[in-house]
């Protein structure tokens, strides 16, 4: 077989000091590199290539052309035989998936900086098109006979599907994993599923998060209070400095809950090259906020926002909204993808996980009109509310939504991860299959096998590869 990897890399956040999750994506991408690394699959085995990609699929009165890079892995093919494309995503391209940008990502740069002139070429639709006019030039260049499955995880995972229901003639079967592909201003279905993922470690570790967050709000109302959260949660800047504006409270309020949601998103993964900080799961917070030892359960809530801090080498949690808002306005070419992820948000997806599900355990502080606010904060004014509604329907348009009309797809999803509500969990169409698996969290099937995964993740692997077999066939 003949492995195709076209990097559609999206790297995100590094270890910045003002963030390390931040829009439900991880420092370092949401899907890191696999576990393991077969010698069926060794790196020498593995061929780095440039492509000349179209910078505009939709003007063909624009010529301008720019190098994208991808991998290839012919090691295992016979000629006629199937061709796997594996889609990069919100992380460094790494050849241990062929063994894996999406331009504006990774190494692959179209344009010369990240202005918002230049970023309107970044969209998923001209992602797609990428994708398609690679798999025709690649057909033509090797004298490919054999049929394409895509395998994307998380946004990645959205492509895969959102290609084969785009282009069935070039892509015959796509294994999505944990992709969102209904398109939401207001998230806020992200921390009902974050308190349920919580909530199976025990009903006590989520009454002691909503005591927590209560008497922080109570800690607040008061010039003593404010010194005591600056010295607990190690604050970058004093409360009293910036509580008179909103939006530092607000940032203060979705960093907290960030915290945990990054935990449980990447819940017990079987990423290589985890930092300390992914090695951390909702045991080891949970653990933290039910140990009476330790405190109240503010003191316990200021333990797990340390144990964050430490494993991702920070000194001190800075929630300053205008720090942020400069780094995300930086337009120089770099690996850090946070302003390109940002702007895609704004532009096409939304997809903000914000307070507004209620009851919920983190508060009502950081509402839509909080990452509306960053839109224009980053982009312009004309980045607004009514624009953002208006981008987001257009999205579902093009796609269908959770309504979207393929076959030849199976949609993978694990019920700890909080972005399968926005994905399809129930089989509608047996030519579209779903697997939904109990107890796992973002793209965990992504990854090889290890001795403490669950059966049913295993036997979803298996149900995974049963179905491309059957298609291969067709």
């Amino acid at each position: 077989m003949m492995y195709f990897n076209l990097i559609f890399s999206l790297l995100f956040l590094q270890a910045n000091a003002w963030k390390f999750f931040h829009l439900g994506r991880m420092s370092g991408g949401n899907l890191g590199e696999p576990a393991g690394h077969s010698s069926l699959l060794s790196s020498s085995s593995v061929k780095t290539s440039w492509f000349t990609q179209i910078l505009n699929h939709f003007n063909p009165r624009e010529t301008t052309t720019w190098l994208q890079r991808y991998y290839v892995n012919d090691q295992f093919y016979n000629d006629g035989g199937p061709i796997f494309l594996m889609i990069g995503g919100e992380g460094e391209a790494s050849d241990k998936w062929m063994t894996q940008g999406h331009g504006y990502y990774g190494k692959s740069y179209p344009t010369e900086d990240l202005s918002v002139k230049n970023l309107v070429y970044l969209s998923s639709e001209q992602a797609l098109a990428d994708l398609a006019n690679f798999i025709t030039t690649m057909n033509s260049q090797y004298k490919l006979k054999g049929k394409w499955i895509a395998f994307g995880g998380s946004y990645p995972g959205s492509l895969a599907a959102w290609l084969r229901m785009k282009y069935p003639h070039l892509v015959h079967g796509a294994m999505s994993a944990s992709g969102p592909l209904l398109a939401d201003v207001d998230f806020f279905d992200y921390f009902r599923v974050v308190d349920e993922s919580l909530k199976t470690f025990s009903e006590e570790c989520l009454t002691s998060i909503k005591n927590a967050n209560e008497q922080v709000s109570l800690l607040m109302k008061h010039p003593l209070g404010l010194k005591k959260l600056n010295k607990a949660f190690k604050l970058c800047d004093p409360l009293e400095s910036l509580i008179g504006e909103q939006k530092h409270i607000s940032n203060f309020w979705e960093t907290l809950a960030g915290n945990f949601a990054g935990v449980v998103q990447y819940n017990k993964d079987n990423r290589i090259g985890k930092t300390k900080a992914g090695n951390i799961t909702i045991d080891d917070v949970c653990g933290i906020m039910v140990n009476e030892t330790i405190g109240i359960p503010l003191d316990r809530l200021a333990a797990v926002n340390s144990l964050l801090l430490d494993a991702n080498h920070v000194k001190c949690m800075d929630y300053n909204y205008d720090t942020m808002i400069k780094e995300l306005r930086n337009i120089s070419r770099n690996d850090n993808g946070a302003r390109q992820w940002t702007y895609q948000t704004c532009t096409e997806f939304g997809f903000y996980q914000t307070s507004s599900y209620s009851p919920q355990v983190f508060g009502d502080q950081f509402p839509v009109d909080f990452f509306i606010k960053q839109c224009q904060d980053i982009f312009g004014s004309r980045f607004d509310g009514d624009f953002l509604n208006q981008v987001v329907d257009q999205t579902n348009i093009n796609y269908g939504g959770l309504d979207i009309e393929v076959t030849n797809v199976v949609f993978v999803h694990g019920s700890i991860d909080p972005w399968h509500a926005l994905g399809i969990t129930k089989t509608k169409n047996q030519d579209a299959p779903a697997i939904y698996i109990p107890g796992v969290a973002h793209c965990a099937n992504m990854y090889p096998k290890s001795d403490s995964d669950p059966p049913e993740l295993n036997q979803a692997r298996v149900e995974i590869e049963n179905y491309i077999d059957k298609w291969l066939r067709l």
